[in-house]
C-alpha cells in the first residue's frame, strides 16, 4: 500500500431537510455570492425560489450566471470569472450536476488569477488560491461535490481537459435525493455509469495489499448495480435514490483511491470522445470502459478474474480464468445496455473515425494510465474495439 494523506474538508449536508442549510451555510462564502446553474429546470422544479429564498433569509447577497451546459465551456467559465470581478463576488454557489460545479470551481480558480484560466488544464499553472465554492447538487454521477476535480472543454480546440487542486474542494454540499426524482431514466443511466466508472479506475491498480479498499470498491460497484435499476424502474423510490446518491460521493472524494496507484485512461480517453461529439460523458463511459477492459485483461488477468467474481458472482474452476475474466467484461457491458446506454461508438450516432487525432489528444505526446500504460496506437486500437 503506498503511503497517503487523505483531506475531505467539505460539509455533507444530506437528506430531505438539507435544503433549510442553503442560506446559513452559503454564509461561509462570503457576503456576495454567484449563483452559478444550468439551463433552466432548477427553476423548472422551484428549486432556484428555494435557493434564492435561503439567501436572502439569512442575508447572502447574490448575482447569477445560468447556460451551464453538459461538457461545461470554457467560454462561459470566462464570462463568470469577468462577471465576478465585475460584481465582486466573493465565493460561488454552485447549484446542479457536475457540470454546473466543474464550472463554478473553474470560475473560481480563474478570478485571483492573472492569467488564462485555462493555462491551470494546460499544465502551464497551477492553482495557488481560490474562491470558496459550496454546492446544492440535483445530479448524482460527477462527484464533483467532494472532489479537487473539475474538467471543462475548450470547445475553440476541441480539448478537454481535467484539473485537480485541494483548493477546489467545495466547503459544503447539500445532497437532496429527492431533487433526483425528475431525472429522466438516461440521465440517471449515465450518472451510474460515470460512478462506476469512478471506482473502477481506482479498483484496477498494480498495487499490492490494498485488500481493504478492494472490498470498498467491489461493495460500492455492487451497490450501483443492485440500485440503478429500481430507481430506473421507479423514479420516486427515495432509499434507492439515497443509496446512488450517496454512494457518487464517496466514488469521488478520494477514499476509495487512497494507498492505491489509480489509472484514469478511460476517462481520458472519453474525454476525447465527448470532445469532439459532445456525447454525455457517462455514456461515452460506457463504450469505453468494457472496450479498455478487452483490449488489456490478458495482460492484467488476476485483477479481471477478481472482478469478474466478487463484483458479478461469476463461479469458475482452474483452468478457466479467462473465460471468467471475459465473461466479467461482457456483464459489465450487458449491464450497461440494460439500463438503457449505449456500449458502442455507433450506438453514440457517431459515424466520423477521428481515431487517430482522438488518441493523439488524449495521451498529449506521452502516454497514458498505470495500470496499463497506454500509446497513441493504443488508445486508437481501444477506440476501434469501441466502434
Amino acid at each position: 500500500m503506498q503511503d497517503f494523506i487523505y483531506y475531505v474538508p467539505t460539509r455533507i449536508l444530506f437528506g430531505r431537510t438539507s435544503e433549510e442549510e442553503i442560506g446559513p451555510q452559503s454564509l461561509r462564502l462570503g457576503g456576495k455570492v454567484l449563483l452559478h446553474y444550468g439551463e433552466g429546470s432548477i427553476k423548472q422544479s422551484g428549486l432556484y425560489d428555494r435557493t434564492a429564498a435561503s439567501l436572502k433569509t439569512s442575508g447572502v447577497d447574490f448575482i447569477e450566471l445560468g447556460g451551464v451546459k453538459p461538457n461545461p465551456r470554457l467560454s462561459l467559465v470566462q464570462e463568470g470569472i469577468q462577471l465576478c470581478r465585475d460584481e465582486g463576488a466573493s465565493g460561488i454557489l454552485a447549484v446542479g450536476g457536475g457540470s454546473a460545479i466543474d464550472s463554478a470551481k473553474a470560475i473560481a480558480a480563474g478570478v485571483p488569477y492573472e492569467g488564462d484560466v485555462w493555462d491551470f488544464y494546460i499544465g502551464k499553472a497551477q492553482v495557488k488560491e481560490a474562491l470558496p465554492v459550496g454546492v446544492v447538487l440535483t445530479i448524482p454521477a460527477a462527484g464533483s461535490e467532494a472532489s479537487p476535480a473539475t474538467v471543462i472543454t475548450n470547445e475553440a480546440t476541441t480539448e478537454k481537459y481535467g484539473l485537480l487542486s485541494d483548493h477546489l474542494r467545495p466547503v459544503f454540499a447539500v445532497l437532496n435525493p429527492e431533487r433526483t426524482f425528475t431525472l429522466p431514466p438516461y440521465q440517471t443511466a449515465c450518472g451510474a455509469a460515470d460512478i462506476m466508472a469512478h471506482v473502477m479506475e481506482r479498483y484496477f491498480t498494480n498495487e499490492p495489499h490494498v485488500a481493504f479498499s478492494d472490498r470498498m470498491c467491489e461493495a460500492l460497484l455492487k451497490t450501483m448495480i443492485e440500485q440503478t435499476p429500481r430507481v430506473i424502474e421507479n423514479p420516486e423510490d427515495y432509499d434507492a435514490r439515497a443509496e446512488i446518491m450517496w454512494a457518487g460521493t464517496i466514488a469521488h472524494n478520494d477514499l476509495l483511491g487512497r494507498g492505491r496507484i489509480e489509472d484514469w485512461s478511460s476517462h481520458d480517453i472519453e474525454h476525447e470522445l465527448s470532445a469532439f461529439y459532445d456525447v454525455a460523458h457517462g455514456a461515452g463511459l460506457a463504450v469505453i470502459f468494457p472496450a479498455w477492459m478487452q483490449f488489456i485483461y490478458q495482460e492484467k488477468l488476476p485483477k479481471f478474474l477478481q472482478f469478474a467474481q466478487r463484483v458479478w458472482d461469476i463461479p469458475y474452476t482452474a483452468g478457466e480464468e479467462e473465460r471468467c475474466a471475459l465473461e466479467g467484461i461482457r456483464k459489465l457491458k450487458e449491464f450497461f445496455s440494460s439500463i438503457g446506454l449505449p456500449v458502442t461508438i455507433r450506438e453514440l450516432g457517431i459515424t466520423e473515425r477521428n481515431f487517430a487525432q482522438m488518441a493523439g489528444k488524449a495521451v498529449r505526446g506521452s502516454t497514458l494510465g498505470s495500470f496499463r500504460k497506454l500509446t497513441k496506437a493504443d488508445v486508437a486500437a481501444i477506440y476501434e474495439l469501441a466502434e
